[in-house]
């Protein structure tokens, strides 16, 4: 149950390296808050969960492996966090730059492709704001964090 089939820095390693790919490979692929995800986001994160697991403990099921994989985890997150909060630079590639999707009720065709924003995903966000026409937006911002802020025309 406590005795490990790898060395202790292995599962550090492996975690690491998957960290980083899932953080890198999750960034590419947009930025959606939690509560933006549909059914199908939200399935895929299951799916890779399982799918890096065995990558992670490299067929070790013992408790100290998991604890190992929990302690690194959770130490390479609290030292993205650091640098995110440190060094702007960093926490731009993190976690992306703020980008215009409207301006004075003139939507940002391309920004809207890029960040994958379909039109009833926006006219959802929009009327969560309390906007019936596009017109009515002084400034609508996809955060770094993937949330949408609306400032409406005084």
């Amino acid at each position: 149950m406590f005795s490990l089939s790898l060395p202790w820095w292995e599962f550090s390693l492996r975690a690491l390296i998957v960290y980083i790919f899932l953080l890198g490979t999750l960034r590419l692929t947009g930025r959606r808050q939690i509560g933006q995800l549909s059914p199908f986001d939200f399935v895929m994160l299951f799916i890779l969960s399982n799918a890096v697991q065995n990558s992670m403990n490299g067929g070790d099921n013992s408790v100290t492996g998991g604890l190992i994989l929990v302690v690194t985890l959770i130490f390479a997150h609290w030292l993205i966090s650091y640098f995110t909060f440190k060094y702007k630079g960093f926490a731009q590639m993190v976690d992306g730059k703020p980008e215009v999707l409207i301006h004075k009720g003139t939507l940002q065709k391309a920004t809207l492709k890029k960040e994958r924003i379909t039109n009833d995903e926006l006219d959802s966000i929009l009327r969560r704001n309390g906007v019936n026409d596009i017109s009515e937006v002084k400034i609508a911002i996809v955060e770094g964090n993937g949330e949408i802020s609306v400032i409406k025309n005084s």
